[in-house]
């Protein structure tokens, strides 16, 4: 008997891989994926992963043909755009929502990526220049990675334990995405310059910065009503009623 295959997708990042470096099977900009089945269904009603929160990485790790993908090197668009993909082969492009008390039916498939500018990237590097407007730092700065992210929540988590009214996640996260302040990349210098130095304006005017150029999938959807409904990606988008 022949082995049976499974059905596959091959998946657009929104990054087109410009930033994974050439050795990287994320720099050709797509990934195949595999069609959920029960297995996944599993994965997704695990509540030590749910728990844990590692839940979704641990459904793209197994929906993702390709296993010298490191999920913890996918920016934080290219993610959404897989787990987008994810969730429309395996239940469909349909997604409900309520707004107000009003249930809307969301066509998943019309979501697109956001527009991005190539010349801005450097093939093959995670790093890009921005300019504070009001003191005219030159900052660097990178994308925020699966990695990342779990650094940022491992130092949140422990300033938590020393401090459980500690609110600093903004300036926690500030301090992993900038890679060099006029050129020092120093931890030290940008850890300094972030809790002394980023005036609220740079730092609001560097977020905005960062939210309009790095690439993602456009998340916000006219409604019927032609109100804008922001789709959140967790362990509810695959089972919205999960509790």
């Amino acid at each position: 008997m022949s082995e049976f295959k499974f059905p596959t997708e091959e998946i657009e990042l929104p990054s087109k891989g410009l930033i994974y470096s050439k050795d990287n099977p994320l720099s050709s900009g797509k990934v195949e994926v595999k069609y959920m089945t029960a297995k996944e269904e599993d994965i997704l009603s695990n509540q030590s992963f749910i728990q844990k929160g590692i839940v979704l990485d641990k459904l793209l790790r197994s929906v993702i043909i390709d296993k010298d993908i490191n999920i913890d090197d996918l920016i934080v668009g290219d993610k959404n755009a897989l787990l987008i993909a994810t969730r429309i082969l395996g239940y469909g492009k349909e997604y409900n929502i309520s707004v107000k008390g009003v249930d809307y039916v969301i066509d998943m498939t019309t979501l697109e990526h956001k527009e991005i500018d190539e010349s801005s990237f450097e093939s093959g590097k995670n790093e890009f220049p921005f300019t504070t407007p009001s003191t005219g730092t030159v900052l660097t700065y990178r994308l925020a990675t699966g990695k990342i992210e779990k650094n940022i929540d491992r130092e949140l988590a422990g300033l938590k334990k020393i401090n459980k009214e500690n609110s600093s996640e903004l300036t926690t996260r500030l301090k992993y995405l900038i890679s060099s302040v006029d050129g020092d990349t120093e931890l030290k210098t940008i850890r300094e310059f972030v809790d002394y130095k980023f005036l609220a304006r740079d730092s609001r005017s560097f977020r905005e910065h960062i939210n309009k150029t790095q690439p993602d999938v456009n998340l916000s959807y006219i409604l019927d009503n032609g109100e804008e409904a922001l789709i959140p990606i967790g362990i509810n988008f695959f089972w919205p009623d999960y509790n």
